[in-house]
């Protein structure tokens, strides 16, 4: 019997120390990195709103035409562009995380988004229908950490491109993410 109350006692201690308590459960206030995946390389920061709303805003360079543009050796040649996100995150799943005994530390959680980028084209001759136009994208996405300071996320959701075709070109396209990143 004493052995049974002992193991009780120290079950009920060890949830008490490891538990997160419910109102401490939140994104985290402020978070800097960068992250670098197949199409870029990004620095970030995100803001706390609310206990599960975080505000991302980015700037970058993203690379276009990776493997579609063919430069006669059949390797795709890609254009640097510089780009700037900002981006509302919810992070819908945090308080579920936390609950579970799960990581939430650097925003590890799941999240939807809507996400307004603006691409800057250096306005060649042969992009000159594409210049500086935003996209906007919705996006399901996930953030996990490995270690205390990498982490890797992932998002898909279609997306609207406005382009520069005399201001009136829209077009519908596939969002696609995968990130490694590094957090200060």
């Amino acid at each position: 019997m004493k052995k049974v109350i002992f193991s009780s006692i120290l079950i009920m201690i060890s949830y008490l120390t490891f538990a997160q308590d419910a109102k401490d459960v939140s994104v985290e206030k402020s978070i800097f990195g960068i992250q670098v995946g197949v199409v870029g390389a990004w620095i970030h920061n995100e803001l706390k709103l609310t206990d599960q709303i975080a505000l991302r805003s980015e700037i970058g360079i993203s690379i276009e035409g990776l493997w579609t543009e063919d430069n006669g050796n059949g390797v795709g040649s890609g254009t640097s562009l510089p780009v700037l996100s900002l981006e509302p995150r919810w992070y819908y799943n945090v308080h579920r995380r936390a609950s579970k005994g799960k990581r939430i530390d650097g925003n590890s959680a799941n999240y939807l988004s809507l996400r307004g980028s603006y691409y800057n084209y250096d306005g060649s001759e042969a992009k000159r229908d594409r210049l500086n136009h935003p996209v906007l994208a919705a996006i399901w996405g996930i953030r996990r950490n490995i270690g205390k300071h990498f982490n890797y996320e992932t998002g898909i959701g279609p997306a609207l491109g406005f382009g520069n075709d005399n201001g009136r070109k829209i077009g519908l396209t596939p969002y696609v993410s995968f990130k490694i990143g590094y957090r200060f």
